[in-house]
């Protein structure tokens, strides 16, 4: 695979894959605009593993107390913060995990990854994150409940609809629910770890069957770059979040859901 494709797909979906922007949105309009040939299993698991790994270094102390209650938990010992987080983070991802298997073994995955459905999520939900970042500031991340857990995790699930943006429905259901900008974005990507991860598994099995030693090479650049496009468009949202809002990321998914759907419709 030509280089310059590898490093346009891994930062294209390393900047993408946190910001409230749709990384899939991005990933039709790609080809739209440059005519290159879809990059394969491989390489979306691998340019989803330097993601991962952007987002756990960026968040190591948070995935590090969640990582250490996760015994306590299996223990149903809860009565620490760390057990806690660990605790919420479980039930936030049980929804998207069973929807998306359902999805898969219906077959009914390919079927949403039309560019008109892409084009109108993208519009639909940059619209209702506009609404839902005008709720009053109530809660911290520090002060995350099950229920709330819950409601997030359900949310989740409307990101297996390409277009929605995974990151994008979190926060929205994060500040619907009363949650400061930025503990809102420290959600959705602690969120994001378990379910790549998850996902990253369900594709992996696939993609390791297909792999030679100049795939392997591949995957490996492809994960290099997206994580360095992930860490740095992280690193610039979470400093951003603390004076601008989300606004900016709504008219920039206006017009790309605009752009997307005159493509489909032309």
């Amino acid at each position: 695979m030509p280089i310059l494709h590898l490093i346009l797909v891994a930062v294209v979906q390393g900047i993408t894959e946190f910001l409230p922007i749709s990384s899939s949105g991005h990933l039709v309009l790609l080809p739209n605009l440059t005519g290159l040939e879809d990059q394969g299993l491989l390489i979306d698991v691998a340019v989803h593993v330097g993601t991962l790994g952007a987002v756990i270094l960026y968040f190591w102390s948070d995935v590090r107390r969640a990582a250490l209650g996760v015994p306590k938990v299996l223990r149903r010992q809860v009565d620490d913060q760390n057990a806690w987080l660990a605790l919420c983070l479980i039930v936030a991802t049980i929804p998207v995990v069973i929807a998306g298997l359902l999805l898969k073994i219906s077959g009914f995955d390919e079927a949403l990854r039309s560019v008109a459905i892409v084009g109108w999520a993208t519009l639909i939900f940059g619209l209702v994150l506009y609404w839902a970042d005008r709720a009053p500031t109530k809660k911290l991340s520090s002060e995350w409940s099950l229920k709330d857990a819950g409601l997030m995790g359900l949310a989740q699930v409307l990101a297996l609809i390409p277009g929605t943006s995974r990151s994008g429905i979190t926060i929205t259901a994060a500040r619907k629910l009363g949650y400061a900008r930025e503990d809102a974005a420290r959600l959705a990507m602690l969120m994001s770890i378990p379910t790549i991860l998850a996902s990253g598994a369900l594709l992996g099995f696939e993609a390791l069957f297909a792999m030679d030693a100049a795939a392997a090479r591949d995957a490996g650049i492809a994960a290099v770059f997206a994580f360095l496009a992930a860490f740095a468009a992280l690193a610039l949202m979470m400093r951003l979040l603390r004076s601008v809002s989300f606004t900016p990321y709504v008219i920039y998914r206006v017009g790309l859901g605009l752009i997307l759907l005159w493509i489909a419709y032309t």
